[in-house]
């Protein structure tokens, strides 16, 4: 490097000197550092990449270990009379359905009753279903007082009060809140006046369908009504009939008239879960091997980050093995992915045989379940054993997880050398610069010296200067 020696005293530039010299040691560990941090980086990266790959393809085989999700049922036959739902106790078949008729809630009414009077004093006791509560009616309270007593007791869990105004006075109008015979109102007045059962004071509330009905029935509560296949018929007190056939609940919405056709239900069997699985499996499998080919791929071309890494190697040789694993399910059968028409191609991509997984699922849908799921939860089968596989790399703790964490640990480290190693530059450019300064001071002296004494040497008597 060239240096030009202007400037005061030694006449060197003592700045570019010094700073030449610290990025003389800076350039050869940056440079190394630099290479060492990329190489990290880009480890952890396709580290990173090779997990978020394993674990889709984890998540796509999780949907066929769930028990639940084999041998559904499929039910159709919605329509404006019942709407209907399914669970796997349903076995397929077809019924015939007709709603006879819907359940009612029972409604009764009073008679007219004066707004400001009082309605008399005593106890009401009220009942709809399981549900009963008292209500204590002083000599002073109104109908409204008693409708507002009814509704806002603590105890009451089956009945509305409300109050209808007609030009002849008030009617104390009682709902019952569940539809059904069961749940009838009844009403018992204890009055004061000693006579429970008369038409005056607070005995003219007394309703009790079986007995004395002072308040007249307005809505009769009626149970629901159906007829499978035209001999069997069902009631209910709600308009849901639960495993009235085994796994099938149907809600009735309409009662059939007699020019109305018969509701028709059918339940089949729905094993879609397998097919859906089995494609998104062989998707997330195929994305795997592309990017563990890019990955790892060498040659003159160029050579991919992971290119003979060995855990890329193995995890991938591990993943080949277990899917073309056989499971033996006892009884001198067993089944294996290929068996249930997942097939790769010479590249080592998946595809499904549509036919031979329908074959096998329509033959012996038990023995594909078993292959999934295993016999019972204490004995995983293969989806159970491809999910230990792929948590030894994919966990929290598992391979690849601890592989990223060595890695940057190891770049926080590099960030300490730096740290170190900048104030070693800065202890270096202090030296070298009270170093430079110093042997710069010390030539300006020297100059200054050379000066005086060249002067002195000037001005003596007798010496006569050379002339140039």
């Amino acid at each position: 490097m060239a240096i030009s020696f202007t400037g005061l005293g030694s006449g060197l530039q003592v700045s570019e000197i010094v700073g030449a010299l610290v990025n003389a040691e800076k350039a050869p560990f940056e440079s190394r550092l630099n290479k060492k941090e990329n190489n990290l980086t880009t480890d952890i990266s396709a580290a990173g990449a090779l997990k978020a790959a394993l674990e889709k393809v984890q998540e796509s085989m999780s949907g066929l270990g769930d028990v639940d999700n084999y041998q559904k049922r499929t039910i159709s036959g919605n329509d404006d009379f019942i709407s209907l739902s399914s669970d796997k106790d349903a076995q397929p078949g077809g019924y015939s359905v007709k709603v006879n008729n819907l359940a009612t809630e029972h409604k009764i009414m009073s008679s007219a009753f004066d707004a400001t009077n009082p309605v008399g004093a005593g106890t009401m006791t009220l009942s709809s279903g399981d549900n009963s509560f008292d209500i204590a009616v002083s000599d002073t309270a109104t109908l409204s007082e008693v409708r507002d007593a009814i509704n806002n007791s603590k105890d009451n869990k089956s009945i509305n009060a409300t109050i209808i105004t007609d030009d002849t006075g008030q009617r104390l109008v009682f709902s019952a809140q569940t539809s059904g015979v069961a749940n009838e109102i009844k009403i018992a007045v204890a009055d004061d006046d000693a006579n429970n059962t008369d038409t005056l004071g607070l005995s003219r509330l007394a309703f009790d369908k079986a007995g004395v009905q002072n308040v007249a029935e307005v809505v009769t509560a009626v149970d629901a009504s159906i007829t499978i296949d035209g001999t069997v018929t069902i009631t209910s007190s709600t308009n849901e009939f639960k495993n009235v056939i085994d796994g099938v609940t149907i809600t009735a919405k309409k009662a059939q008239g007699v020019d109305d056709d018969l509701s028709k239900l059918t339940v089949e069997e729905n094993n879609d879960n397998i097919k859906a699985g089995l494609n998104t499996f062989i998707e997330s499998y195929n994305e795997l091997l592309d990017l563990s080919s890019k990955l790892g791929k060498s040659g003159e071309d160029g050579a991919g980050v992971m290119a003979g890494d060995s855990l890329l190697r193995g995890v991938m040789s591990k993943l080949r093995q277990e899917i073309t694993n056989s499971v033996d399910l006892g009884g001198g059968n067993s089944l294996s992915l290929s068996q249930l028409g997942v097939e790769a191609d010479r590249y080592g991509k998946l595809s499904l045989d549509n036919e031979r997984l329908d074959e096998q699922v329509k033959n012996d849908i038990d023995l594909v379940q078993q292959f999934f799921i295993g016999e019972n939860k204490d004995e995983g089968g293969f989806a159970q054993s491809f999910d230990d596989l792929m948590s030894f790399y994919t966990k929290s703790g598992g391979l690849i997880q601890n592989r990223i964490n060595s890695r940057e640990d190891q770049l926080r480290d590099i960030g300490d050398e730096r740290i170190s190693f900048a104030r070693k530059m800065e202890s270096l450019e202090s030296r070298l610069y009270a170093q430079y300064n110093s042997m710069d001071l010390l030539v300006a002296n020297l100059n200054s010296t050379s000066s005086y004494i060249q002067a002195q040497l000037d001005n003596m008597p007798g010496v006569v200067r050379k002339s140039n």
